[in-house]
């Protein structure tokens, strides 16, 4: 079992900066690829990012690409989303996903066991 707590939510102007984290117990993040998942009211939860354990590979919506970055720390078992250039589009509720896996599990929530209780972005125009 991992546990994920994300931070780092908050109230940011259209141009601005946020970074997130997420930080994992429980069992070591070492083996887990993480994700980063978001979801607007009234839309379904997307996709934003994703990166594997081993080589640390990365992988992005089109809608975040240039201005999102993820990156995680495996000796502080924790994980992060710097986003820059945050538009209005951006505000949601952020979450963090683990998945035990090898390589990239992929862009659907499905496809994560592991997630955070998520963290508000709001980005105003």
């Amino acid at each position: 079992q991992v546990q994920l707590v994300e931070s780092g939510g908050g109230l940011v102007q259209a141009g601005g900066s946020l970074r997130l984290s997420c930080a994992a117990s429980g069992r070591t993040f070492l083996r887990y690829a993480m994700g980063w998942f978001r979801q607007a009211p009234g839309k379904e939860r997307e996709f934003v990012a994703a990166i594997t354990w081993n080589r640390g590979r990365t992988y992005y919506a089109d809608s975040v690409k240039g201005r999102f970055t993820i990156s995680r720390d495996n000796a502080l078992n924790t994980g992060y989303l710097q986003m820059n250039s945050l538009k209005p589009d951006d505000t949601a509720v952020y979450y963090c996903a683990a998945e035990e896996s090898g390589g990239y599990p992929g862009m659907g929530d499905r496809e994560y066991s592991y997630w955070g209780q998520g963290t508000q972005v709001t980005v105003s125009s």
